[in-house]
């Protein structure tokens, strides 16, 4: 993981930025009835359901609001939960996996909620496109559709095969997959920058270059410590991902920071664009290493493809996802490019999102996994229930296995990387 010291110089986003004016550092002893350790997705999403309460708000952002995952990401909105329903129903069974798939559901509403009321200009539009990789795919990716629509009452999936592929994407290397006309896709940064000036306007106090160095749950009261001052609240939220960065040791040891990098191009003509996204849904393939890409609104392509697991970045962060892109599109090997960065997110041993309360009074919500543009605004809103005293979803997501990495905190890269390296070489065959 890279150190996050706010908005990445090279990244789309923040060059395209609804920005907000600065916040303070946090500077002596303040008092909240919530505090909230991280400005994303989750952090604003709780605050927001929060302060709709009448309670006070305080969130300690170590960087910039929205810097870390929520502002560099690829801005794809999927259905479901990370994982797909066969496994959900392997793992808690079809009653269960059933009540995934409605929460999930209840998640995409309550993002584009909170688009609509709160008038975020984020450029959201419908529809992600998943694209299978390997021939024999095909049939599993219509049978999966047809189960989506069957037992989950889903109807706005549709399998496609090649020749329906090949009319949507201009792309190499598929054979078929499905749509997903529910999905869609968005500008992340300026998602997390709506929802940010939002929670401003209903009074949530936000302190950002204030990171959280500690904090003790004592008599039901949490107490808070940056380097500059402290926060005591009856509720402490912990919503930093893959940031936490030594402040909770049994989060880290179950929820793991990896990187992972994307570019944009120069813009295309609408002709152009159309030639590789004909119907402008943002496209994930079947990788495990997945390759995801969609078209911004002033038509470049946004394409995320590689990670690693150490503690930096590539030193060409262009050249490093240009060579993805070109093995999906080879005929942009002279479209320039104009922005390249990377970010960190928070990933599990099961891809499931990591959900649990660490103290009577202190919860966490993390280790989305990819998944987080969807899941976490409504994430943070089902912690901000637990202090309600409604536990229905938080304890459905309580009981999901997220065990550790093995070796815990300290040994976790070697082993991920050995297990990430066989998929990706699985990719590859």
């Amino acid at each position: 993981m890279t150190e996050n010291t706010g908005h990445p110089a090279n990244s789309y986003y923040t060059a395209t930025a609804h920005k907000l004016a600065p916040q303070p550092v946090l500077a002596g002893d303040q008092r909240a009835d919530i505090c909230i350790v991280g400005a994303g997705y989750t952090g604003l999403g709780a605050a927001l359901a929060f302060a709709e309460r009448g309670l006070s708000v305080i969130i300690l952002e170590a960087a910039e609001i929205g810097s870390g995952a929520s502002g560099r990401n690829g801005g794809q909105v999927h259905s479901g939960q990370r994982r797909d329903q066969d496994y959900l129903e392997n793992l808690v069974g079809l009653d269960g996996a059933k009540a995934l798939w409605a929460m999930a559901e209840e998640a995409k509403a309550h993002l584009k909620g909170l688009i609509a009321r709160y008038r975020i200009e984020c450029d959201y539009k419908n529809g992600i496109l998943v694209a299978d990789h390997k021939p024999h795919y095909v049939a599993m990716s219509q049978a999966y559709a047809e189960k989506l629509r069957t037992v989950y009452g889903y109807d706005k999936v549709e399998a496609v095969d090649k020749q329906q592929l090949d009319a949507l994407l201009g792309a190499s290397g598929y054979h078929g997959g499905f749509i997903d006309h529910d999905g869609g896709h968005l500008h992340p940064l300026n998602l997390a920058l709506g929802l940010a000036r939002a929670a401003l306007d209903v009074g949530v106090r936000i302190y950002e270059r204030s990171r959280a160095v500690g904090y003790e749950s004592k008599g039901g009261k949490a107490l808070v410590r940056t380097d500059k001052g402290s926060v005591s609240a009856d509720w402490l939220i912990l919503a930093g991902d893959g940031y936490l960065s030594g402040l909770d040791a049994y989060t880290e040891a179950r929820v793991m920071p990896i990187n992972n990098f994307l570019l944009a191009t120069q813009p295309f003509s609408d002709n152009e664009a159309r030639a590789l996204i004909a119907n402008d849904y943002a496209v994930a393939d079947s990788r495990f290493v997945v390759n995801y890409y969609r078209l911004s609104a002033d038509r470049r392509l946004i394409f995320g493809g590689g990670e690693n697991y150490g503690r930096g970045f590539p030193a060409d962060m262009k050249a490093f996802v240009r060579k993805r892109m070109l093995k999906v599109f080879p005929q942009l090997a002279d479209k320039p490019i104009d922005y390249a960065w990377g970010g960190t997110l928070g990933i599990t041993t099961t891809r499931l999102p990591f959900v649990r309360r660490l103290a009577p009074n202190v919860l966490t919500a993390s280790g989305y996994s990819g998944q987080g543009v969807m899941l976490a605004p409504y994430f943070g809103k089902i912690l901000a229930d637990v202090t309600a005293a409604t536990l229905g979803e938080f304890d459905r997501l309580a009981v999901l296995p997220t065990p550790p990495f093995p070796g815990g905190r300290l040994l976790r890269w070697p082993t991920l990387v050995a297990g990430m390296s066989y998929f990706a070489l699985r990719d590859r065959l």
